[in-house]
């Protein structure tokens, strides 16, 4: 099997998620990778992959069944346990919410299942290529056009939908189900939605994605899907502790011995994370200390130029600033019999957009030079340091 894993840009995943894909579908479907890409926001690890026979796995699908994607789920949960940590949420689309509910009775790491668009039995799936059914029934297979791919489907594709017990399974599953569907979903209708619900036990929910077709073709209905499953499960999920961060001074970072350079900051009211790059030990999480100081040069310098052209009133309609840390050979330094000696170097770029004259833009240039950040980089500069324990 194929697969991809999506993880958080910013932080370590605090919970993998499992995606089952809906009936010939496959993990690249554009509404499947919205979802993926808000829970990933969202601080969730999502596991997508293509089931037997479809997208890049290998296998043929006329041999493949519902029981089948079932054992494919289990395979997508040991490599996620061996690899990584055991997914805790479940996603199931379309006919991959049935399979994902049978998977999770199987699977004791899951604690919630949201399911979106699902059958209330895998049966369901059959009206799809209902003119087929009886030829399938007397020759053993025939070839489905389903949403213009040509399929194979055989007998034992039927004989197995027929075999589920899916109803016992949702009266006896013992998990958190979040039911996700829309009233005007044509290709399942809404009231498979009420008789999931009706046979879960609580905790359940139910959540209209009302005006999304089946498909979840708009993109915006496909990302508010991620994010209601993303909030609705954490409730159920073990979910780390909020590092709850409090100081006197402007800014406060804090750094466990089992982070590498992953670091929490407050600065003011705001929280951040700091790292250093991958290539240098870190995860990159976050800018590294020189891009922040980079940052409040850029930052501090935009300000200082916008407010002195308001005042001027001329008429600068953008300013960029581009920055950028190295240590570079010194040219004129204390130290200059030493061939090594190096100074801090900050590269500023400054980019204006506006019907500005060549006066106005030398003293605009000037006028950088003179933000509150350069002068206290070019200034000399005290820190004091006391210890906080005593």
């Amino acid at each position: 099997m194929v697969g991809r894993l999506s993880l958080p840009a910013n932080q370590h995943p605090h919970n993998f998620v499992l995606f089952a894909h809906c009936f010939t579908c496959n993990k690249n479907f554009r509404a499947i990778r919205n979802i993926s890409r808000a829970l990933t926001t969202d601080g969730f690890g999502v596991l997508r992959f293509d089931f037997t026979g479809l997208g890049e796995s290998e296998g043929e699908f006329s041999d493949s069944n519902f029981s089948g994607n079932v054992e494919d789920l289990l395979e997508a949960a040991e490599y996620l346990k061996q690899h990584f940590t055991s997914p805790t949420l479940i996603i199931g689309h379309s006919l991959g919410g049935a399979a994902a509910i049978i998977a999770a009775q199987k699977i004791s790491s899951i604690r919630a299942i949201a399911t979106i668009g699902a059958p209330s039995n895998p049966l369901h799936v059959k009206h799809i290529f209902k003119d087929d059914i009886e030829t399938i029934n007397d020759k053993g297979t025939s070839e489905v056009n389903i949403g213009g791919r040509s399929f194979t489907i055989k007998k034992q594709f039927l004989d197995d939908l027929k075999s589920q017990s899916f109803q016992e399974t949702l009266k006896n599953i013992g998990k958190s189900i979040l039911i996700l569907h829309s009233p005007q979903d044509k290709i399942v209708e809404i009231k498979n939605s009420e008789e999931i619900y009706i046979a879960a036990h609580h905790p359940k929910s139910f959540i209209s994605l009302d005006g999304a077709d089946h498909l979840l073709s708009n993109p915006q209905d496909a990302t508010y899907t991620g994010e209601i499953i993303g909030k609705w499960s954490k409730r159920y999920l073990e979910m780390p502790e909020a590092i709850a961060l409090e100081t006197k001074q402007e800014v406060v970072a804090s750094l466990d011995n089992a982070d590498g350079f992953t670091t929490q900051m407050k600065l003011g009211s705001h929280y951040i994370t700091a790292d250093e790059p991958v290539s240098f030990g870190g995860n990159n999480f976050g800018p590294s200390p020189y891009e922040l100081v980079s940052a409040g040069l850029s930052a501090c310098t935009v300000m200082t130029i916008q407010m002195y052209a308001k005042r001027k009133k001329w008429p600068l309609e953008n300013v960029e600033v581009h920055t950028s840390y190295k240590k570079l050979h010194a040219e004129d330094c204390r130290n200059c019999e030493s061939s090594e000696a190096k100074i801090d170097t900050f590269q500023r770029a400054i980019k204006l957009t506006g019907n500005l004259e060549e006066k106005q833009i030398s003293r605009i240039m000037e006028i950088a030079d003179k933000c509150p950040v350069h002068r206290t980089l070019k200034s000399e500069i005290k820190i004091s340091t006391n210890l906080l324990n005593k």
